[in-house]
């Protein structure tokens, strides 16, 4: 996928990119130490979400897909299979899902849905309202 250019603000241009994790680690762990090691850490927590077999989708938000060059971590929203139970994660995996614990373990803000939580909008108009800083 090819993302388009930043604009005046170092922002990607507002709306919804879908891409392959490659793709994104292409365009956006370049530059500096720092984001190769935000870069490191996204792959290590898609890999072990992956692995739960229950990933619907991942949204990646926040100062990684911009053009600071010193990102703080890596913001996002994991969206879960409806058939996803919590209890069947390992150890590792399950710190994905404690916001806090994420936080502390792998240096990345992540939220997470089931499409089944979202009681007054669809998983689309979820991810669009993500979007938006």
């Amino acid at each position: 996928m090819q993302f388009p250019a930043f604009n005046e603000e170092g922002d990607l241009p507002e709306g919804v990119y879908r891409a392959r994790l490659a793709d994104v680690l292409k365009r956006f762990s370049a530059g500096t130490a720092k984001r190769r090691a935000v870069a490191a850490r996204l792959t290590s927590i898609y890999n072990l979400v992956e692995a739960t077999g229950k990933l619907e989708r991942m949204v990646i938000f926040g100062s990684f897909i911009t053009a600071k060059p010193e990102p703080n971590d890596v913001d996002i929203v994991l969206i879960m299979r409806d058939d996803f139970n919590l209890s069947n994660c390992d150890e590792e995996a399950g710190k994905l899902f404690d916001h806090r614990e994420a936080q502390l373990e792998f240096g990345a803000s992540i939220f997470w849905i089931r499409p089944s939580m979202l009681i007054l909008e669809s998983v689309a108009q979820f991810v669009k309202h993500w979007q938006l800083k």
